[in-house]
Order: C-alpha cells, then sequence, then structure tokens
C-alpha cells in the first residue's frame, strides 16, 4: 500500500489512456516539442540556428533526464527553466537557442491547450460509442410500449425505445458542441511576457512580418491552423470555462441517465448489469444495487461543482496575468476530465449490458391502463348515442371508486369492470378490452425513435466508424 495520497480519480474511475493524456511524461514531451518547433521556426525565418542544434533537440525529444530537471528546481523554483537547464546538458550544441524570445508560457499554455484537446477527443469518441450502444438498445425496443412519467406520476404511454432516444439526445448534443470546440481550437502561439511578441521584435529586428509569420508556422508544426489573435502573457483563460461547460454538459445528460436507471431498476423494469459475484450490501445479501448508476451521479455532480473553478479564475485575472490561475488550472482542468472520463466508462458499461423485464413493464402499463384508456372509451360511447357531459362525470365516479380500491384495499383496478358493468356505456369488457391495445396509446414514439437516429445520429456513427467497437472494463 501506498503511504501518501493517491487521487480515487486515477486509482478507480479514470482510464488509462486518460490519464495518459494529462501525464506529467505528456506535459513535458509536449514542451520539447514545442521547443524544437520554435527552433525549427527561428531558422527558417532567418535567425542563426544550425540543423546540427535541432538535429540534437530532436535526437533527445523523448529521453528526458527528470532527475536533473528536478535538482535543478529545487535551487531556482522554477519548473520551466529547470527544464530547459535540463534539455540544455543533453544538448550543449543547442543549449544556447533553446526557449529563445519566448516565456513560459509558450510551453505551458500551448502545452495546456494541446492536452485538453487531446482530451476532448477522448471524451467524443467514449460518447459516439454510448450513442452506438444506446441507439441499438432503442430501436430493439422502439416499439415496446412503457408507462412514462411526469412528475413521476402516471402519464400517457411511451416505449422503451423513445425513452432512450432522450437519453442519446442529450449526449448529442454534447457531441455537437465538443465538435465545435474542436474545429476552432487554436493555440496560444507565441506571444511573448505580456502578449506584444516585443521579444521577438528585438529578435527579428523589428521585422513585423516575421513575428506574425512565427505564429503560423509553430501552429502548422504542432497540427494546427489557427492562434489566439490577441493575448496577454496567457490565453484568456475564458476558453478554460468553455471546455470545461463541454464536460458539464456531459455530467448533467449522465447524471439525467443515471436518475432514470435508478427509478427504473427500483420498478423492477431495467436493470443496470449486475456481475455473478458483485455484492449489492454489506448487510442485506439480496440487494441488487444500482451502484454504477450511482457513481454516474457522484462523480457528474463533482465536474458539475469543478466548473466553478475556471470561471472565477477566469472572472479574477489582473491585467495581463497573474499566477493564482497556476496551481488552480493544474487541479481542476485535468480533474474535470479525469472524472468525465470515468463517468462515460461507466456509462458506457451500462448501456452494454441493460437488463429489460418487459413482463414486469407490461404488468405496470397495465395497472395505469385503464385510467389512460378512459378518454377513448368515452368517444366509443358518445359515438354509439352516449351524452358526452354524463358520461364524463360518470367516467370520474369509477375512476375515483377504482382508486380507492387501489390504493386504500390494495386490490387490482377494477375501472373497467365498473364500466363494462354500467348500461349507460352500451360496452361490453371485451369491446372495452380491444380498445386498450397499449400501442395505440404511443402516438409517434416509434416513428420519432427511427426518424431521431436515422436524420441525427447515423451521420455521426457514419463519421466516426473508426473508433466504434470500444468497451469499457471499470474497476470497482
Amino acid at each position: 500500500m501506498n503511504e501518501f495520497y493517491q487521487s480515487p480519480l486515477s486509482q478507480r474511475y479514470a482510464s488509462k489512456e486518460m490519464q495518459a493524456i494529462f501525464s506529467n511524461d505528456k506535459k513535458f514531451k509536449t514542451w520539447r516539442k514545442l521547443w524544437i518547433a520554435l527552433a525549427q521556426s527561428e531558422k527558417e525565418l532567418g535567425l542563426d540556428i544550425t540543423d546540427e542544434q535541432i538535429d540534437e533537440l530532436i535526437e533527445h525529444k523523448d529521453d528526458i533526464n527528470y532527475d536533473v530537471a528536478k535538482e535543478r528546481e529545487k535551487i531556482v523554483r522554477h519548473d520551466v527553466m529547470s527544464h530547459v537547464y535540463a534539455y540544455g546538458q543533453q544538448c550543449p550544441k543547442a543549449k544556447g537557442i533553446i526557449h529563445l524570445g519566448a516565456t513560459s508560457c509558450y510551453v505551458g499554455d500551448n502545452t495546456d491547450l494541446i492536452i485538453m484537446h487531446e482530451a476532448l477527443r477522448l471524451v467524443q469518441t467514449k460518447i459516439v460509442n454510448i450513442l452506438a450502444e444506446l441507439k441499438t438498445f432503442a430501436l430493439k425496443y422502439k416499439d415496446m410500449p412503457c408507462l412514462a412519467f411526469t412528475h413521476f406520476q402516471p402519464a400517457q404511454p411511451t416505449t422503451v425505445g423513445k425513452r432512450a432516444s432522450l437519453w442519446v439526445q442529450d449526449l448529442y448534443m454534447d457531441y455537437l458542441e465538443i465538435e465545435h470546440l474542436l474545429e476552432n481550437k487554436k493555440l496560444l502561439g507565441c506571444k511573448g511576457t505580456t502578449g506584444t511578441q516585443a521579444s521577438f521584435m528585438e529578435l527579428f529586428e523589428g521585422d513585423t512580418d516575421k513575428v506574425k509569420a512565427l505564429d503560423a508556422k509553430i501552429c502548422e508544426k504542432l497540427g494546427y491552423d489557427a492562434y489566439f489573435p490577441v493575448s496577454g502573457q496567457t490565453y484568456t483563460r475564458k476558453y478554460d470555462t468553455q471546455v470545461l461547460s463541454v464536460l458539464v454538459g456531459i455530467a448533467q445528460s449522465a447524471h439525467k441517465f443515471s436518475n432514470d436507471i435508478r427509478l427504473l431498476q427500483h420498478m423492477k423494469e431495467i436493470e443496470e448489469p449486475f456481475e455473478k459475484g458483485q455484492i449489492g450490501s454489506s448487510a442485506m445479501a439480496y440487494k441488487r444495487n444500482p451502484m454504477r448508476s450511482e457513481r454516474i451521479a457522484a462523480l457528474s455532480n463533482y465536474v458539475m461543482c469543478d466548473a466553478l473553478n475556471p470561471a472565477i479564475t477566469a472572472s479574477t485575472q489582473w491585467f495581463e496575468r497573474t499566477l493564482d490561475d497556476s496551481a488552480n488550472k493544474r487541479i481542476s482542468i485535468a480533474e474535470a476530465f479525469l472524472a468525465t472520463d470515468g463517468i462515460l466508462d461507466l456509462y458506457l458499461n451500462i448501456t452494454d449490458g441493460l437488463v429489460v423485464y418487459p413482463k414486469v413493464i407490461e404488468a405496470n402499463l397495465q395497472k395505469e391502463l385503464p385510467f389512460m384508456a378512459t378518454e377513448n372509451i368515452m368517444m366509443d360511447a358518445v359515438k354509439a348515442g352516449g351524452d358526452r357531459q354524463e358520461l364524463h362525470e360518470l367516467i370520474r365516479q369509477h375512476s375515483m371508486a377504482a382508486g380507492k380500491v387501489v390504493k386504500e384495499e390494495g386490490k387490482p383496478n377494477d375501472l373497467i369492470d365498473r364500466i363494462a358493468g354500467d348500461p349507460k356505456f352500451g360496452m361490453t369488457k371485451e369491446q372495452i378490452l380491444s380498445i386498450m391495445d397499449p400501442s395505440k396509446f404511443v402516438g409517434r414514439s416509434v416513428q420519432q425513435t427511427e426518424e431521431f437516429f436515422g436524420e441525427h445520429v447515423d451521420p455521426i456513427l457514419t463519421k466516426e466508424k473508426d473508433v466504434l467497437g470500444l468497451h469499457a472494463e471499470i474497476n470497482v
């Protein structure tokens, strides 16, 4: 056992892939990529930098001498300059041109942006796979009527598949938000200490075209075609808020799904997967608690609260930069992504193994369907010559009496027998039961489900076909 604190996000919830994106190794290797891109771009624009120096930087881009950097940081108390020093120890010929003209945010901020964009893409990939799983589920059960609820009170029926389409629509919206961010992704570029690029104007002897070209060249080498046109020392911290707002949207979507599953599991209609050896309760051995859905809810709450951090940070920055963003940002951004990753792995795991109990769904619907069928029954009785106002009052009286039997005596709903036995309706029990086919009460649920997936989700699944087939293993 480790004697020091370790985050549950890395121990229990987040995937290895997401942890790797936010690892120190990923960060510092990206710093070196940025230093190489800076040197290459400066050389191309005419500074006295040799191929030999650049080759030396490339040779050591991945074999980072962490021990040297760590010891140096104890002395200088500056992480960037410690790594500049360590890189220089490995690259003596290039030592003098590493980080030339740049400030710490050149590597820090550009790396943060690259990492967030890679993390967003992983999040998006997991959403795509959940969409695929839920599509299969929704279309399989698109025409299975079930009791719908408003205010968690029985309401006009829907279908199991149509209800699933509501979960999908929320994630579909989240996918589009991520797509917007990734289609418009930017780097900071190389802006200098207060964002004016003054140090680079000095290096390039006042040639503003070359300084402007430096931004574009660096971005191109890192796979970007855009950069923030203006900045202080950092890119605007408002961008972090925009990124975490997307994660908050995912947390909302997942939380709503988890709530529905927990309620459905209580009603014994649909359950999340339950392993053969899984224990639901330490005291009550018979229990099948919706533990994964509950965990989604817990992590979603955390993400929604965590998003306050970048909002506060962005709003309290002073002029061109203060350093009170740094410590908070190191924690809040990474942990929001790790928690969201854990949420999506749980979501994917649940949707990959949802268990449906059709007989229970049908029984629950039949308990309430007589009340919901009364309008149709009344209309048919009116067509047969009955008085609508009189029949409406009779149905009200019969419904109240039947409801009383159910609630106070615990007996089955006998509304149909009461109506069939009332001569004013002139209908046999068989005639009434023929009206009560559940499929007649679900409106366009089936068509809506088919249309939604065909018109909106399928184009995404086609576009993203190469990332499908993901399965999530959960640790606990």
